[in-house]
């Protein structure tokens, strides 16, 4: 017994069917042309950061000073930009160690540092944030404190636009100046004087790693209120200093601004 006949498809339908085929690719490539175009394009001029103080507040700053217009408070920034080559390397080697260890090996987004958070995650840990130096630095910078999908695809946009445009001592050298190490107090030198009283320059470790303790809650957790979980952040970065030799090496080894 034979089966029935297959039909024949006539030759608008199968024009048909390739059109169909074509349209679907035309509008994949313009979508993934669309795309790269947004990630190529993040809208900010980053050529006044490339070297020198930042040219003007930026995202964190200006969020503090309307908290504190709101509250009435008055208060006003504490900031001193100093190069990185006037900032005694312990200070680098703390916060590499805390927030970014690998930060010359990889690009604007650590991949697999990222996958060891959702793997973490996945094993019932709790998530934690995974965002490179330059990633950071983005958000500091440019970004809300909103945590969305959409704030993240920006900051990985804007991230990988600072590493094209900016070497990563300059990145290093502009986030030690702007980075939040208390209410309204932003960059190394000013964070030295406000806890210490010393200058970037002249930190020891102790005091290196407690500044770099600061930073993942600097509103709570900072060298003024020494609570128990800042102690514990100060120690294990200690202790990662210690054995951060070839980091150490490395930061010592950067060239000059002017290089």
């Amino acid at each position: 017994m034979t089966g029935s006949p297959r039909p024949i498809r006539s030759p608008q339908r199968r024009r048909a069917g390739w059109l169909w085929v074509g349209a679907v690719v035309a509008a994949a490539v313009a979508m993934g042309l669309a795309g790269l175009l947004w990630w190529r394009s993040p809208g900010i001029d980053l050529s006044q950061w490339r070297r020198g103080a930042p040219p003007h507040q930026w995202a964190t700053w200006e969020r503090q000073e309307a908290r504190w217009r709101k509250e009435r408070a008055r208060r006003t920034p504490e900031h001193s930009y100093v190069p990185l080559q006037e900032i005694d390397v312990n200070l680098p080697l703390a916060v590499l160690v805390s927030e970014d260890s690998n930060f010359f090996g990889h690009g604007a987004v650590d991949l697999a540092a990222v996958s060891e958070a959702l793997r973490e995650q996945r094993s019932g840990g709790r998530l934690r944030g995974a965002s490179t130096i330059s990633q950071q630095l983005a958000k500091t910078l440019f970004l809300s404190g909103e945590r969305t999908l959409i704030r993240k695809l920006k900051e990985a946009r804007l991230a990988a636009a600072l590493e094209r445009e900016l070497s990563k001592r300059r990145i290093l050298e502009l986030y030690l100046n702007v980075v939040e190490f208390a209410p309204g107090v932003y960059g190394c030198e000013a964070a030295s004087r406000h806890y210490y009283g010393v200058s970037a320059r002249d930190v020891t470790v102790e005091q290196a790693a407690g500044l770099a303790a600061a930073i993942p809650s600097p509103g709570k957790d900072n060298p003024a209120t020494a609570t128990g979980r800042w102690r514990i952040r100060s120690a294990v970065i200690q202790t990662r200093m210690v054995h951060a030799e070839r980091l150490r090496a490395l930061l010592q080894r950067l060239p000059s601004a002017g290089d």
